[in-house]
């Protein structure tokens, strides 16, 4: 081959911005903490953090704004990339989701000062032994760990390229790169440091076999279809003889392949969403990582892998609608069934949330099944509507406290609305919103991916829901009267008063919860022009 004939790549670089400033800025973070004075990185990382994911959200809007989710969008990046209605949608609520998570990471008003120095919910020293000499010599230096800021960009990062990914590899590249800096965050909470590093390894092996188990469907798919693209396996699917590559038309097009392969890639996102009867890290991960980490995973990873899980569905297979349906029946029900039934059960409100969020992911699932523009908007709006109550929600637990720390355990919130009314009837409407109750946004999101699916005549898979919502109701309830209509206790935990970080977080999750309740058809109008995928 002459030096001629290699051609560069052809990269539409304003189309993949969003995803560029956010890594190009995880990279600038690296080097901060690589070579600037400890003393100076946690103002520099928080400032670029924010900046960049400010930044990405501009882009995102520039690029909706100029038609690139309707009239103009496209295959971009050498046909890996997708930049459509759906993913700038969901790469918007990302970045939202992350920005605001910054400042629950950065916040340093709720753990008592360390020696003269305000501190963070993270270790001060990740690598020591819990309790160990390298560990208190850290706490007694005032030493933060700033690096959790270039490892929520990563995340972020990856969840970008996780929407939008439109080959099988980008989709398992974007796939780690979102959960490895995951696994490590779980890791990293101050306190209870063992139970965090505990719920680290579960995450971390629990999602080592649901990777396994996507890339193995990917290399199932490839021999099926003999290409990565998302256009390409459609095309052999659909029959196309134009998509059939004479050097391995003996092999392809067994259907073996295909089933068995969509089943493991659909495998792997559902381990993401927290879908029965993959959710069994969801609860102690939820438990054991620090809030402020738990509060992002359960926004920003939902909204990404149900984004993949979309794609993939509607994209690739939508010529197997009779065979992955039935599945997505199944989940969906067990999802809804099992979180909620489970969820009366627990005591502590990380966990009460953990299998909240299982329910909810059986509920987006309806939407999914529905298998239409209308199923798609309304799975946009859920996600977008979930995000921040689940964001406000993590953001009031980490400012109820006692001298252990976050005061998790149901016993110790009685009382909390005569305590702290004004945070408790903020918490109590968060709670209200995952119940579904009207005038809030968890009502409009529900409304909206119940009727898609009835539309679409899953009449059954909606009254399946309505019992599953109001069961769960139920548990919703009664932490709203336990925290109202029960005597405090004289050695209950306290509310810290936080910095107007974890302030703005709380109130902008609150608006955005009234916002989307009483006044959602703007909303659902956006969500509704961005339902369609490029092809």
């Amino acid at each position: 081959m002459n030096p001629g004939d290699l051609t560069a790549p052809d990269i539409e670089w304003i189309a993949l911005s969003p995803s560029l400033i956010v890594y190009g800025a995880a990279v600038v973070g690296i080097l901060i903490e690589a070579f600037a004075p400890r003393k100076a990185r946690y103002p520099a990382e928080v400032v670029l953090a924010t900046l960049a994911l400010a930044a990405s959200f501009a882009a995102v809007v520039g690029l909706a704004a100029g038609d690139r989710g309707t009239s103009r969008s496209q295959v971009a990046g050498m046909g890996s990339l997708a930049v459509d209605g759906p993913a700038l949608f969901l790469q918007g609520v990302i970045v939202l989701v992350g920005l605001v998570s910054v400042f629950l990471f950065a916040e340093r008003r709720l753990e008592p000062a360390a020696h003269g120095a305000r501190v963070d919910s993270f270790a001060a020293q990740p690598a020591a032994v819990p309790g160990g000499a390298a560990e208190r010599e850290a706490v007694r230096a005032g030493h933060t760990t700033t690096e959790i800021f270039p490892l929520l960009l990563f995340a972020v990062g990856g969840m970008l390229l996780f929407t939008a990914a439109n080959d099988l590899l980008v989709l398992f590249i974007a796939l780690e790169l979102l959960s490895l800096p995951l696994y490590l965050l779980c890791a990293l909470a101050r306190r209870r440091r063992l139970l965090s590093q505990e719920s680290a390894v579960k995450y971390f092996l629990l999602g080592a076999f649901a990777s396994a188990f996507l890339l193995f469907g990917i290399a199932l798919l490839y021999g099926y279809a003999g290409t990565v693209s998302y256009a390409g396996i459609r095309d052999v699917i659909a029959g196309n003889p134009a998509a059939i590559d004479p050097g391995l038309a003996s092999t392809m097009g067994n259907d073996a392949l295909l089933l068995i392969g969509g089943a493991m890639v659909l495998m792997g996102l559902l381990f993401k969403v927290g879908a029965v009867p993959f959710h069994m890290w969801t609860p102690d991960v939820y438990q054991g990582a620090p809030t402020p980490v738990t509060g992002f995973m359960a926004a920003a990873t939902k909204v990404a892998a149900f984004g993949a899980m979309l794609r993939l569905l509607y994209v690739v297979l939508p010529g197997m609608r009779w065979d992955w349906q039935p599945v997505l029946w199944g989940v969906a029900i067990a999802s809804m069934v099992a979180g909620a039934v489970i969820a009366i059960t627990q005591t502590d409100v990380k966990r009460l949330l953990a299998y909240s969020s299982i329910a909810h992911a059986g509920f987006i699932l309806a939407g999914v099944v529905a298998v239409s523009e209308d199923g798609v908007s309304s799975v946009l709006f859920y996600l977008g509507a979930y995000s921040f109550v689940t964001l406000g929600a993590f953001a009031v637990v980490t400012l109820v406290r006692d001298a252990d720390g976050e005061a998790t355990h149901l016993s110790k919130w009685a009382g909390l609305g005569r305590r702290s009314p004004l945070l408790a009837a903020v918490f109590a409407l968060f709670l209200l919103a995952f119940a579904g109750i009207p005038l809030t946004s968890g009502f409009a999101g529900k409304f909206a991916v119940f009727r898609a699916a009835a539309d679409a005549g899953a009449m059954g898979l909606v009254i399946v829901g309505v019992i599953a919502s109001a069961i769960a109701a139920f548990f919703y309830v009664r932490v709203i009267v336990l925290m109202f209509f029960s005597e405090p206790k004289a050695e209950g935990p306290s509310v810290v008063i936080p910095s107007p970080l974890t302030m703005s977080v709380v109130a902008l999750a609150a608006v955005v919860t009234l916002v989307l309740g009483v006044a959602p058809q703007y909303f659902l109008d956006l969500a509704g022009q961005a339902g369609t995928f490029v092809r």
